[in-house]
Protein backbone atom coordinates (compact mmCIF):
# COMPACT_ATOMS: atom_id res chain seq x y z
CA UNK A 1 0.00 0.00 0.00
CA UNK A 2 1.65 3.21 -1.20
CA UNK A 3 2.06 6.09 1.20
CA UNK A 4 1.08 3.93 4.20
CA UNK A 5 3.01 3.84 7.47
CA UNK A 6 3.27 0.98 9.89
CA UNK A 7 2.74 1.88 13.53
CA UNK A 8 4.05 -0.26 16.33
CA UNK A 9 1.81 -1.43 19.15
CA UNK A 10 3.39 1.13 21.51
CA UNK A 11 2.80 4.00 19.09
CA UNK A 12 -0.91 3.25 18.78
CA UNK A 13 -1.60 2.21 22.39
CA UNK A 14 -2.52 4.95 24.85
CA UNK A 15 -0.19 5.41 27.81
CA UNK A 16 -0.66 8.00 30.50
CA UNK A 17 1.73 8.51 33.40
CA UNK A 18 2.04 10.78 36.41
CA UNK A 19 5.63 11.53 37.38
CA UNK A 20 5.79 12.87 40.92
CA UNK A 21 8.74 14.41 42.71
CA UNK A 22 10.80 17.52 42.93
CA UNK A 23 12.25 20.08 45.24
CA UNK A 24 15.44 20.27 43.19
CA UNK A 25 16.45 19.76 39.57
CA UNK A 26 18.15 16.54 40.68
CA UNK A 27 14.73 14.97 41.18
CA UNK A 28 13.11 16.56 38.13
CA UNK A 29 15.65 15.96 35.36
CA UNK A 30 15.63 12.13 35.62
CA UNK A 31 11.84 12.30 35.40
CA UNK A 32 12.12 14.50 32.32
CA UNK A 33 14.50 11.95 30.76
CA UNK A 34 11.90 9.19 31.34
CA UNK A 35 9.15 11.39 29.88
CA UNK A 36 11.21 12.13 26.79
CA UNK A 37 11.95 8.44 26.29
CA UNK A 38 8.20 7.76 26.39
CA UNK A 39 7.73 10.40 23.71
CA UNK A 40 10.01 8.43 21.38
CA UNK A 41 7.95 5.27 21.92
CA UNK A 42 4.40 6.63 21.79
CA UNK A 43 2.83 9.11 19.40
CA UNK A 44 1.03 11.01 22.15
CA UNK A 45 1.96 9.79 25.60
CA UNK A 46 0.05 11.54 28.36
CA UNK A 47 2.59 12.91 30.87
CA UNK A 48 1.71 14.95 33.94
CA UNK A 49 4.23 16.07 36.55
CA UNK A 50 2.98 16.45 40.13
CA UNK A 51 5.18 18.74 42.21
CA UNK A 52 5.06 21.06 45.20
CA UNK A 53 4.70 24.83 45.01
CA UNK A 54 8.37 25.74 44.52
CA UNK A 55 8.66 28.12 41.59
CA UNK A 56 11.78 26.38 40.28
CA UNK A 57 9.85 23.14 39.73
CA UNK A 58 7.20 24.65 37.48
CA UNK A 59 9.80 26.86 35.80
CA UNK A 60 12.02 23.94 34.80
CA UNK A 61 9.10 21.80 33.60
CA UNK A 62 7.52 24.62 31.60
CA UNK A 63 10.78 25.02 29.69
CA UNK A 64 10.37 21.44 28.52
CA UNK A 65 6.68 21.88 27.68
CA UNK A 66 5.22 19.49 30.28
CA UNK A 67 1.91 19.82 32.08
CA UNK A 68 2.23 20.42 35.80
CA UNK A 69 -0.10 19.99 38.77
CA UNK A 70 0.88 21.24 42.22
CA UNK A 71 -0.05 19.90 45.65
CA UNK A 72 0.32 21.42 49.12
CA UNK A 73 3.31 19.54 50.41
CA UNK A 74 6.64 20.43 52.04
CA UNK A 75 9.76 18.60 53.08
CA UNK A 76 10.38 17.68 56.72
CA UNK A 77 14.16 17.56 56.77
CA UNK A 78 15.82 20.13 59.02
CA UNK A 79 12.54 21.76 60.10
CA UNK A 80 12.48 20.72 63.75
CA UNK A 81 9.63 18.89 65.43
CA UNK A 82 7.16 21.81 65.47
CA UNK A 83 7.34 22.53 61.76
CA UNK A 84 7.65 18.82 61.05
CA UNK A 85 4.35 18.28 62.85
CA UNK A 86 2.70 20.96 60.70
CA UNK A 87 3.97 19.19 57.59
CA UNK A 88 2.48 15.90 58.80
CA UNK A 89 -0.86 17.58 59.52
CA UNK A 90 -0.95 18.74 55.88
CA UNK A 91 -0.25 15.24 54.55
CA UNK A 92 -3.91 14.08 54.35
CA UNK A 93 -4.78 17.19 52.34
CA UNK A 94 -1.94 16.55 49.87
CA UNK A 95 -3.07 12.92 49.50
CA UNK A 96 -6.63 14.03 48.72
CA UNK A 97 -5.29 16.58 46.24
CA UNK A 98 -3.22 13.84 44.59
CA UNK A 99 -6.25 11.55 44.42
CA UNK A 100 -8.24 14.29 42.72
CA UNK A 101 -5.46 14.84 40.17
CA UNK A 102 -5.24 11.09 39.53
CA UNK A 103 -9.01 10.77 38.99
CA UNK A 104 -8.99 13.65 36.53
CA UNK A 105 -5.87 12.60 34.61
CA UNK A 106 -6.55 8.83 34.73
CA UNK A 107 -2.93 7.59 34.43
CA UNK A 108 -1.79 4.06 33.68
CA UNK A 109 0.57 4.29 36.67
CA UNK A 110 2.41 6.71 38.96
CA UNK A 111 6.21 7.00 39.09
CA UNK A 112 7.79 8.73 42.08
CA UNK A 113 11.18 10.34 41.49
CA UNK A 114 12.02 11.17 45.09
CA UNK A 115 11.40 14.43 46.88
CA UNK A 116 8.46 15.14 49.15
CA UNK A 117 5.75 15.43 46.48
CA UNK A 118 6.33 11.81 45.44
CA UNK A 119 4.93 10.59 48.77
CA UNK A 120 1.31 11.80 48.59
CA UNK A 121 1.02 10.99 44.87
CA UNK A 122 2.26 7.41 45.27
CA UNK A 123 0.17 6.86 48.41
CA UNK A 124 -2.98 8.10 46.68
CA UNK A 125 -2.26 5.92 43.64
CA UNK A 126 -1.77 2.87 45.85
CA UNK A 127 -5.07 3.49 47.67
CA UNK A 128 -6.79 3.78 44.28
CA UNK A 129 -5.42 0.46 43.05
CA UNK A 130 -2.94 1.85 40.51
CA UNK A 131 0.50 0.43 39.79
CA UNK A 132 3.29 2.45 41.39
CA UNK A 133 7.08 2.63 41.14
CA UNK A 134 9.84 4.86 42.48
CA UNK A 135 13.31 5.81 41.30
CA UNK A 136 16.12 6.63 43.72
CA UNK A 137 18.87 8.83 42.29
CA UNK A 138 21.36 8.82 45.15
CA UNK A 139 23.60 6.21 46.70
CA UNK A 140 21.73 6.56 50.00
CA UNK A 141 17.92 6.56 49.66
CA UNK A 142 15.97 9.59 50.78
CA UNK A 143 13.34 9.30 53.52
CA UNK A 144 10.37 9.54 51.13
CA UNK A 145 11.65 6.72 48.95
CA UNK A 146 12.61 4.53 51.90
CA UNK A 147 9.04 4.73 53.18
CA UNK A 148 7.44 4.34 49.76
CA UNK A 149 9.55 1.30 48.93
CA UNK A 150 7.42 -0.72 51.35
CA UNK A 151 4.24 -0.19 49.31
CA UNK A 152 5.19 0.41 45.67
CA UNK A 153 5.35 -2.34 43.07
CA UNK A 154 8.91 -1.68 41.86
CA UNK A 155 11.99 0.26 42.90
CA UNK A 156 14.61 1.53 40.45
CA UNK A 157 18.05 2.53 41.76
CA UNK A 158 21.01 4.42 40.31
CA UNK A 159 23.74 2.99 42.55
CA UNK A 160 24.13 -0.58 43.77
CA UNK A 161 25.00 0.86 47.21
CA UNK A 162 21.41 2.02 47.73
CA UNK A 163 19.89 -1.47 47.39
CA UNK A 164 20.38 -2.28 51.08
CA UNK A 165 18.25 0.73 52.00
CA UNK A 166 15.13 -0.82 50.48
CA UNK A 167 12.88 -3.66 51.66
CA UNK A 168 11.21 -4.16 48.28
CA UNK A 169 12.18 -7.40 46.53
CA UNK A 170 11.42 -5.92 43.12
CA UNK A 171 14.43 -3.60 43.12
CA UNK A 172 16.27 -3.03 39.84
CA UNK A 173 19.61 -1.33 39.15
CA UNK A 174 18.96 1.00 36.20
CA UNK A 175 21.33 3.92 36.64
CA UNK A 176 20.12 7.51 36.64
CA UNK A 177 18.29 8.63 33.48
CA UNK A 178 19.89 11.60 31.71
CA UNK A 179 19.14 13.34 28.45
CA UNK A 180 20.12 11.33 25.37
CA UNK A 181 21.93 14.33 23.87
CA UNK A 182 24.61 14.07 26.55
CA UNK A 183 25.63 10.67 25.18
CA UNK A 184 25.60 11.79 21.55
CA UNK A 185 27.19 15.24 21.89
CA UNK A 186 30.68 13.75 22.05
CA UNK A 187 32.15 16.73 23.88
CA UNK A 188 35.40 18.45 22.95
CA UNK A 189 38.82 16.91 23.02
CA UNK A 190 40.81 18.90 25.55
CA UNK A 191 44.07 18.49 23.67
CA UNK A 192 45.34 20.82 20.96
CA UNK A 193 43.41 23.96 21.93
CA UNK A 194 44.60 27.31 23.18
CA UNK A 195 41.63 28.15 25.41
CA UNK A 196 40.59 26.39 28.60
CA UNK A 197 36.97 26.51 29.78
CA UNK A 198 35.78 25.76 33.31
CA UNK A 199 32.10 25.08 33.94
CA UNK A 200 30.92 25.72 37.50
CA UNK A 201 27.59 24.24 38.64
CA UNK A 202 26.49 23.96 42.24
CA UNK A 203 23.20 22.34 41.24
CA UNK A 204 19.99 23.92 39.98
CA UNK A 205 19.84 26.16 43.05
CA UNK A 206 23.54 26.91 43.28
CA UNK A 207 26.05 26.42 46.10
CA UNK A 208 27.34 29.43 48.03
CA UNK A 209 30.51 27.75 49.28
CA UNK A 210 31.53 26.79 45.74
CA UNK A 211 30.59 30.18 44.32
CA UNK A 212 32.77 32.06 46.81
CA UNK A 213 35.73 29.70 46.66
CA UNK A 214 35.71 29.67 42.88
CA UNK A 215 35.73 33.46 42.58
CA UNK A 216 38.70 33.56 44.97
CA UNK A 217 40.44 30.83 42.96
CA UNK A 218 40.19 32.93 39.80
CA UNK A 219 42.09 35.74 41.54
CA UNK A 220 44.90 33.32 42.42
CA UNK A 221 44.86 31.85 38.89
CA UNK A 222 45.15 35.32 37.37
CA UNK A 223 48.18 35.99 39.60
CA UNK A 224 49.69 32.78 38.17
CA UNK A 225 49.15 34.17 34.67
CA UNK A 226 46.26 31.79 33.94
CA UNK A 227 43.03 33.17 32.49
CA UNK A 228 40.50 30.40 31.86
CA UNK A 229 37.18 30.99 30.16
CA UNK A 230 34.39 30.53 32.69
CA UNK A 231 30.74 29.47 32.54
CA UNK A 232 29.38 29.90 36.06
CA UNK A 233 25.87 28.83 37.09
CA UNK A 234 25.33 30.50 40.44
CA UNK A 235 21.72 29.67 41.30
CA UNK A 236 19.19 32.50 41.64
CA UNK A 237 19.89 33.37 45.27
CA UNK A 238 23.60 34.10 44.78
CA UNK A 239 23.52 35.43 41.23
CA UNK A 240 23.64 39.18 41.90
CA UNK A 241 26.29 38.85 44.59
CA UNK A 242 28.55 36.63 42.45
CA UNK A 243 28.06 38.88 39.43
CA UNK A 244 29.14 41.88 41.51
CA UNK A 245 32.21 39.94 42.71
CA UNK A 246 33.26 39.31 39.12
CA UNK A 247 32.85 43.00 38.29
CA UNK A 248 34.52 44.31 41.46
CA UNK A 249 37.51 42.02 41.04
CA UNK A 250 37.69 42.64 37.27
CA UNK A 251 37.29 38.94 36.48
CA UNK A 252 35.87 37.76 33.18
CA UNK A 253 33.25 35.06 32.98
CA UNK A 254 29.76 34.16 31.84
CA UNK A 255 27.78 34.35 35.11
CA UNK A 256 24.18 33.13 34.96
CA UNK A 257 21.60 32.00 37.55
CA UNK A 258 20.57 28.93 35.55
CA UNK A 259 21.86 27.21 32.41
CA UNK A 260 19.11 26.03 30.08
CA UNK A 261 21.42 24.43 27.52
CA UNK A 262 23.42 22.14 29.80
CA UNK A 263 24.36 19.91 26.86
CA UNK A 264 26.04 22.87 25.18
CA UNK A 265 27.71 23.91 28.44
CA UNK A 266 29.15 20.44 29.03
CA UNK A 267 30.24 20.26 25.41
CA UNK A 268 32.15 23.52 25.71
CA UNK A 269 33.82 22.73 29.03
CA UNK A 270 37.28 21.29 29.53
CA UNK A 271 36.74 20.81 33.27
CA UNK A 272 33.66 20.91 35.50
CA UNK A 273 33.56 22.13 39.10
CA UNK A 274 30.43 20.88 40.81
CA UNK A 275 28.49 19.44 43.69
CA UNK A 276 28.02 15.67 43.56
CA UNK A 277 24.29 15.13 43.20
CA UNK A 278 23.43 11.89 41.42
CA UNK A 279 22.08 13.62 38.32
CA UNK A 280 25.31 15.61 37.94
CA UNK A 281 27.42 12.47 38.40
CA UNK A 282 25.61 10.65 35.62
CA UNK A 283 25.60 13.71 33.36
CA UNK A 284 29.38 13.97 33.75
CA UNK A 285 29.69 10.27 32.93
CA UNK A 286 27.41 10.57 29.91
CA UNK A 287 29.27 13.55 28.48
CA UNK A 288 32.71 12.22 29.41
CA UNK A 289 33.75 15.28 31.35
CA UNK A 290 36.56 15.40 33.96
CA UNK A 291 35.51 17.13 37.14
CA UNK A 292 36.45 18.53 40.52
CA UNK A 293 33.65 17.55 42.89
CA UNK A 294 32.78 19.27 46.17
CA UNK A 295 30.07 17.13 47.84
CA UNK A 296 27.38 18.88 49.86
CA UNK A 297 28.48 18.07 53.43
CA UNK A 298 24.98 18.06 54.95
CA UNK A 299 23.41 15.56 52.54
CA UNK A 300 21.64 12.66 54.27
CA UNK A 301 24.14 9.98 55.32
CA UNK A 302 26.79 11.90 53.39
CA UNK A 303 25.42 10.44 50.16
CA UNK A 304 26.98 13.11 47.92
CA UNK A 305 30.44 12.02 49.00
CA UNK A 306 29.51 8.41 48.22
CA UNK A 307 28.19 9.59 44.84
CA UNK A 308 31.45 11.45 44.17
CA UNK A 309 33.59 8.44 45.06
CA UNK A 310 31.93 6.46 42.26
CA UNK A 311 33.66 8.82 39.80
CA UNK A 312 36.85 9.30 41.81
CA UNK A 313 37.48 5.53 41.96
CA UNK A 314 37.24 5.23 38.18
CA UNK A 315 39.79 8.04 37.78
CA UNK A 316 37.17 10.39 36.32
CA UNK A 317 37.17 13.06 39.03
CA UNK A 318 39.01 14.65 41.92
CA UNK A 319 37.15 15.37 45.16
CA UNK A 320 37.61 18.27 47.57
CA UNK A 321 35.64 18.08 50.80
CA UNK A 322 33.97 21.37 51.68
CA UNK A 323 35.83 21.59 55.01
CA UNK A 324 39.07 21.66 52.99
CA UNK A 325 37.79 24.09 50.36
CA UNK A 326 39.68 27.36 49.91
CA UNK A 327 40.13 29.65 46.96
CA UNK A 328 43.91 29.18 46.94
CA UNK A 329 43.64 25.41 47.23
CA UNK A 330 41.11 25.22 44.42
CA UNK A 331 43.32 27.44 42.27
CA UNK A 332 46.22 25.00 42.59
CA UNK A 333 43.98 22.06 41.66
CA UNK A 334 42.61 23.90 38.62
CA UNK A 335 46.09 25.05 37.56
CA UNK A 336 47.33 21.46 37.74
CA UNK A 337 44.70 20.33 35.22
CA UNK A 338 45.07 23.40 33.02
CA UNK A 339 48.70 22.37 32.56
CA UNK A 340 47.93 18.71 31.84
CA UNK A 341 45.39 18.24 29.06
CA UNK A 342 46.42 14.63 28.53
CA UNK A 343 45.37 13.74 32.08
CA UNK A 344 42.08 15.60 31.55
CA UNK A 345 41.42 13.59 28.41
CA UNK A 346 42.06 10.34 30.31
CA UNK A 347 39.79 11.48 33.16
CA UNK A 348 36.99 12.14 30.70
CA UNK A 349 37.30 8.65 29.26
CA UNK A 350 37.36 7.16 32.76
CA UNK A 351 34.22 9.09 33.71
CA UNK A 352 32.35 7.44 30.85
CA UNK A 353 32.90 4.03 32.44
CA UNK A 354 30.04 4.52 34.92
CA UNK A 355 27.62 5.96 32.36
CA UNK A 356 24.37 4.08 31.77
CA UNK A 357 23.00 5.24 28.42
CA UNK A 358 19.96 2.95 28.58
CA UNK A 359 18.70 3.90 32.06
CA UNK A 360 15.58 5.71 30.81
CA UNK A 361 14.79 2.94 28.32
CA UNK A 362 15.15 0.24 31.00
CA UNK A 363 12.81 2.13 33.32
CA UNK A 364 10.23 2.71 30.58
CA UNK A 365 10.34 -0.97 29.56
CA UNK A 366 9.77 -1.94 33.20
CA UNK A 367 6.86 0.48 33.51
CA UNK A 368 5.21 -0.91 30.38
CA UNK A 369 5.65 -4.43 31.72
CA UNK A 370 3.98 -3.38 34.98
CA UNK A 371 0.93 -2.06 33.14
CA UNK A 372 0.58 -5.31 31.16
CA UNK A 373 0.60 -7.51 34.27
Amino acid sequence: MQGGTHKTEDETREFRIIIAGGGTGGHLFPGIAVARKLQTMFQKPGVLFVVGHKHIESEILSRYGYKVASIDVEGMKGRGWRKGLKVLIKLPKSIFQSASIIREFSPSLVLGMGGYSAGPACLAAKFMGLKTAIHEQNSYPGLTNRLLSRIVDRVFISFEESREGFKNRSTFLTGNPVRDELFTSGGKDAEGRNTFTILVVGGSQGARAINRAFVESLIFLNKMGKYPEVIHQTGKIDHEEVLEDYKDKNINGEVVPFIEDMVGAYNHADLVVSRAGATTIFELAASGKPSVLIPYPHAANNHQEINALSLVRTGGAEMIRQKDLTGEGMAHVLAKYMDDRQTLNEMGKNAQKIGRPYAAKIIVDQLLEMVKT
